[in-house]
């Protein structure tokens, strides 16, 4: 992997003018706000676990032994959102709008090998105490390939836009993604990056962002999946890395810790509620 995906996230000049930052933004204890308090996927009681075999394997963001409901952390997009912020804008272009992103589409015929893996978003409204589901809203989503590569930047891949993807939330206020396990890439925990909308025009027309975040992985997760065939780069990564010292995660991941579930042969599911 080239030396230039060291960088993927640190590109906060990149981010879109209009970003509407979370209420409270989160930082390093010591700064002198306190960490934020939210709704992880299972809400109150969920606790990390996994069996840590391929055969299967579960994983849950710690619950926060709170009521309390704060929007999701927000979070850079990185130098490689697609969404026109830093060159080009995959959301204008038809066909963008989809369930399954592990195939380009388009003129671009590409298609990301890997585990495979269904991602749920619950966007929900953070002022109604996290009971409100935001029906009509818009996730975008994307990721890196199994090799770390970002399509439309990284070197070979700058002609396909897989593993990018746009959908409107239902009735639930939820999108569903069928794609693939993302590498860790050289000084990044493992992640998926999501911008939410306020509808499916803004979405496609990339304006009116409601919240930019990432979405995280567990430890025993990634380490199951790495194991197979195709991930043999992301094994040295997550060696260098955790989520403590990750320098998105370290102040905090409660609310971006995906709950996790599945194994290798039969696929994962990673599902995770969006305050906004």
């Amino acid at each position: 992997m080239s030396e230039e995906l060291h960088d993927h996230d640190r590109g906060l000049s990149f981010d879109l003018p209009t970003l509407q930052r979370r209420k409270m933004i989160r930082l390093l204890a010591g700064v002198g706000l306190v960490p934020l308090v939210g709704c992880s996927s299972d809400d109150s009681d969920s606790s990390s676990s996994s069996s840590g075999s391929s055969a299967g394997s579960s994983s849950s963001a710690a619950s926060s032994g709170s009521a309390e409901c704060e929007t999701i952390p927000g979070e850079t997009a990185g130098p490689y959102p697609g969404d026109g912020s830093n060159g080009v804008n995959v959301l204008k272009e038809s066909g963008v709008v989809r369930k399954d992103i592990t195939s380009s589409f388009g003129t671009a015929s590409g298609k990301a090998e890997g585990v495979p893996l269904t991602v749920t978003l619950t966007v929900v409204d953070a002022a109604s105490g996290c009971d409100t589901p935001k029906e009509g809203a818009a996730v975008y989503l994307w990721h890196c390939d199994r090799d770390g590569n970002y399509s439309l930047y990284s070197e070979g891949v700058t002609e396909e836009n897989y593993l990018r993807g746009v959908q409107e939330t239902d009735a639930k206020g939820q999108v569903t993604f069928t794609s693939i396990f993302p590498a860790c890439y050289t000084g990044r925990w493992p992640h998926i990056h999501f911008e939410v909308y306020g509808s499916l025009e803004d979405a496609t027309n990339a304006t009116s962002i409601t919240a930019t975040s990432q979405l995280a992985f567990a430890k025993d997760v990634c380490d199951t999946v790495y194991a197979t065939d195709g991930y043999d780069r992301s094994v040295q990564n997550m060696g260098q890395l955790s989520l403590e010292t990750d320098n998105i995660f370290s102040d905090g991941y409660d609310q971006q810790l995906a709950t996790t579930k599945g194994s290798v042969e039969k696929g994962y599911t990673a599902t995770l509620t969006v305050p906004v």
